[in-house]
């Protein structure tokens, strides 16, 4: 099940461990970008208590933003399903676009033509240089994951950890019910 080599559109999720990473514990990132150069992703999972509507003045629709990652935390970044309203998108994979044109993206919600079933918004993103992703799978830091990326942005997120180690199974049951902080316990 171990990914040697990540790829651009893999979901990778931390793997289970009682002294978790701060910025990563329980976390299930879509890698929007990988090659020689190193990687890029968001943290799926980690809403933040902040809406668009909160960061960008003139927007008054409720966008929840989620914590993409511990990079560039003041940078607002999106991912989306609908390259078709928005200029300037990256493809992910088939069904997944990284930015593009946000003038375009605000004029789309303040017109109420974007619903958040279509858009995810992060502050910051996960970062990796060159061989880094890579060196840190191989010494067991991450999973990959089968995912319907659809489900990435539409469905709600907070049992992603979860649900994956439900699939994954096995000694990765034992996590499923486990508190994340083991003095809750």
């Amino acid at each position: 099940m171990l990914l040697t080599k990540p790829k651009t559109g893999s979901v990778i999720v931390a793997e289970p461990s009682i002294i978790g990473d701060v910025s990563f514990q329980r976390s299930v990132v879509l890698i929007a970008d990988h090659s020689d150069n190193g990687s890029i992703g968001f943290i799926m999972n980690k809403p933040l208590t902040y809406t668009l509507a909160d960061v960008i003045p003139n927007i008054t629709n409720e966008f929840r933003i989620f914590n993409g990652g511990p990079v560039e935390q003041d940078s607002l970044y999106f991912i989306h399903k609908i390259p078709h309203l928005i200029p300037n998108s990256v493809e992910i994979c088939s069904s997944i676009f990284w930015g593009g044109d946000f003038n375009v993206v605000a004029d789309l919600i303040m017109k109420g033509e974007v619903l958040p079933e279509d858009i995810k918004f992060f502050l910051g993103y996960s970062g990796w240089s060159s061989d880094q992703l890579n060196e840190e799978m191989n010494s067991n830091l991450w999973v990959e994951v089968n995912s319907n990326l659809c489900d990435m942005i539409s469905k709600p997120t907070q049992d992603f950890w979860r649900e994956y180690m439900i699939d994954l199974g096995g000694e990765y049951l034992l996590w499923v019910n486990s508190p994340d902080n083991p003095s809750d316990n």
